[in-house]
Parts: C-alpha cells; sequence; structure tokens
C-alpha cells in the first residue's frame, strides 16, 4: 500500500522487450540526491515499488537504479507502454506501519488512462483538467480523492467524464507534473473507498 505522497522522481535508463512476449523490462535511475532513495542496492529483491502510480516488483537494484518486468497486463492498464529513456517517472516506497498518511490509501493498481484536457494557472498554482475512460467517472467526487501518474490528488470539481485539480508550485517541482503536457496520457486509480461504495450499490 502506498498513500500518493512521491518521495523520489526518477528517470527511466533503459526500455527492454522480454523474449517474444509483449512484456517488457524497465531500468529506472533513482535520484541519489533523496534520502529515500540512497543505497537503492539495499531495496530487497521482490520490493514493491509505486512507478508513476503502478505497483511494481524489483528484480535487480543497483547503486542508483532498480529493475523491473512489466507484464501485458499492466501495459493494457497504464502509460508504462509508451515510457521510453529519459521519461520521469514518479516513486514511492511503501507505506510501513506507523508512517504518516499524508495523502490517501493508494493500492498502486491502476484503473486506467486518462489524459490532460488543460492546464491554466490559477493564482498561485496551476489548474488541470483530465478526462477519464466513462467507467471510471462515477468514482469521481468533488472533494474526494484521485491518484494521477501516482500523485494523491484533492478533487475540486466533476463535468461528466471530466476532473479538475489544483496543482501548487512544489508538487509540480518534486513530480513528473513538472514536465506534463496538455495531450499526455495518465495512470489513473480511483479512490478504493469509492470502488467498494458503488459495489455495494450493485447489492442494493
Amino acid at each position: 500500500m502506498f498513500t500518493g505522497i512521491i518521495t523520489g522522481l526518477g528517470t527511466v535508463r533503459e526500455v527492454a522487450p522480454l523474449g517474444g512476449s509483449q512484456d517488457m523490462r524497465l531500468v529506472i535511475a533513482t535520484p541519489v540526491a533523496e534520502a529515500a532513495w540512497t543505497g537503492t542496492a539495499s531495496i530487497p529483491l521482490g520490493a514493491s515499488i509505486a512507478c508513476s502510480g503502478c505497483c511494481l516488483t524489483a528484480i535487480a537494484t543497483g547503486p542508483d537504479w532498480f529493475a523491473v518486468n512489466v507484464s501485458d497486463e499492466t501495459l493494457s492498464k497504464t502509460t508504462l507502454g509508451t515510457w521510453a529513456p529519459g521519461t520521469a517517472v514518479n516513486l514511492e516506497r511503501p507505506l510501513k506501519v506507523g508512517d504518516e498518511l499524508g495523502g490517501h490509501i493508494v493500492a498502486g493498481h491502476c484503473d486506467g488512462v486518462g489524459d490532460v484536457l488543460s492546464a491554466t494557472p490559477d493564482h498561485g498554482s496551476t489548474r488541470w483538467v483530465f478526462r477519464v475512460p466513462d467507467a471510471l467517472a462515477r468514482y469521481i467526487a468533488p472533494k474526494g480523492s484521485v491518484a494521477v501518474n501516482g500523485v494523491s490528488l484533492t478533487v475540486n470539481e466533476v463535468q461528466g467524464s471530466t476532473f479538475g485539480v489544483n496543482i501548487i508550485p512544489h508538487t509540480a517541482s518534486v513530480t513528473s507534473f513538472g514536465t506534463l503536457k496538455v495531450g499526455d496520457p495518465v495512470n489513473i486509480e480511483i479512490d478504493t473507498l469509492a470502488r467498494y461504495v458503488a459495489r455495494l450499490q450493485e447489492f442494493r
């Protein structure tokens, strides 16, 4: 489990196909200046790491990098298939018992891919508007939580299949929001509570 509070901005170093399958292997460089990522080689093999909101398993590590395998199923539900060397990746280590829950409960299981409709300066922040698949729109509510590329955000408003959030300069500087552009695809994870509430409504 994660919280959606990004602890480092990594970069895709290598992308390689795995045999004749649709799966691929990623090598992600970690930010050596960030305390949470110093000594990446000490991360145990099999550890979970949220990569722009997608929970992946570390299969190899080095002083400033880790490698993961990505399945075809994950590629079909996320933006990872578009990643190339140089792509910025939001990184978060798993939540430990007793850690501060600064965002909201994030599973790292992306529900689908949305896209950026607009980014407009709004006083001291930027108002971002995203469009999501219709099947996900019903789970997103004003003042509720949503994870966009792994970042825990509070929803400002919802109109049909679109929703808006505000991003402050600090968040833009420590996440991939600093390089995100209109038209870019983003990983979306709906709030777990919303998912179960909707499921319970089906049995009423």
